[in-house]
């Protein structure tokens, strides 16, 4: 393989993982620390609203769906960032304000002690340690990878491939600043709960871990290959994403953050994408026979390219417009 294919073949193994962070809300909230997280599953009390800077323009997409007596709000998320991310938006702003209830993937994507557990049942496999699944070299990658988070081989050797492959994700984003407590979807459910708003959920907990357990093996590794391929070059590869979000700059997000999910990894993909948009837009479709005011904040993979929550509630007759 020559130098410039090995290069193009990591980047687009970077931005199917990038694909991956912005498509699972729970993303952060497992991969961050689950060493820790396993050896004790306590709850952090709930944060206060933190301020956001600013955006120097527009800001990132809002959508809206109306009908008579309804106004439903889709607002694409990153679900780690650094504090200094400018992304605030006098019309996101206006738009939660306005909402009666918000929607997340998931309602509590920050409590630990659901985390754990599941994480335990599914994450787990001393019995097909991941030593006898992958190659010297990706042990070694998977040693290097570990280290930087405190952690190394032995003592990940029991995860199951998927779990690895998330942990390893976020483990250099972490170092470069990113953190999921600066989160959109945390920022949010701040907010939320400090204003006294509903919270719900799209998915459990359980679902979306089960989302990525319940793949073949055969897929786990692959995401894990492609983890341990780009995981050093993720960090450039977030920044443009994170920028080209801020800016509200779609046809850039829908190319990094999608395309290359969807090229080189169909079974993530569909898994991760196609299939709970679809679930997700016949939920906002129940949403709209009531009334009232919702905003709706999922990951920003969900609202681009051509399987989006917006194109399948399109091609069902409902208005999508983008404010």
């Amino acid at each position: 393989m020559t130098v410039i294919k090995s290069l193009k073949t990591a980047r687009a193994a970077g931005r199917t993982i990038l694909g991956a962070l912005l498509g699972l809300g729970l993303a952060a909230a497992v991969a961050l620390e689950p060493t820790r997280a396993l050896a004790q599953a306590a709850t952090a009390p709930a944060p206060a609203p933190r301020a956001v800077p600013q955006s120097p323009g527009a800001g990132p997409a809002l959508w809206v769906v109306r009908d008579a007596d309804s106004t439903l709000y889709l607002f694409g998320t990153v679900h780690v960032l650094r504090p200094t991310t400018a992304w605030g938006s006098a019309r996101v702003d206006a738009a939660f304000d306005s909402a009666d209830q918000v929607w997340f993937e998931i309602s509590n994507p920050d409590d630990q002690a659901a985390i754990v557990p599941l994480i335990q049942q599914h994450g787990l496999s001393p019995d097909r340690p991941l030593s006898h699944l992958i190659t010297t070299g990706q042990l070694t990658l998977l040693d290097n990878a570990a280290r930087s988070i405190g952690s190394n081989a032995v003592q990940m050797d029991v995860f199951r491939p998927w779990l690895a492959a998330l942990t390893l994700s976020v483990a250099p984003l972490t170092r470069a600043g990113y953190d999921p407590q600066s989160g959109v979807e945390l920022t949010l459910k701040a907010r939320a709960d400090a204003a006294g708003k509903p919270v719900h959920g799209f998915e459990t907990i359980d679902k979306q871990v089960r989302i990525l357990a319940g793949m073949p093996e055969s897929e786990q590794l692959a995401f894990l290959a492609s983890t341990l391929e780009s995981w050093e070059d993720a960090t450039v590869e977030l920044d443009r994403m994170v920028e080209a979000w801020a800016e509200g700059d779609l046809a850039t997000l829908e190319a990094v953050a999608v395309d290359e999910m969807q090229a080189e990894s169909p079974a993530l993909y569909r898994a991760l994408l196609v299939q709970r948009n679809t679930d997700w837009a016949d939920q906002i479709q129940t949403l709209l026979e009531g009334s009232g005011t919702i905003f709706i904040a999922v990951g920003a993979a969900h609202l681009a390219g051509d399987d989006s929550v917006q194109e399948i509630l399109g091609d069902r007759g409902v208005e999508v417009v983008r404010e």
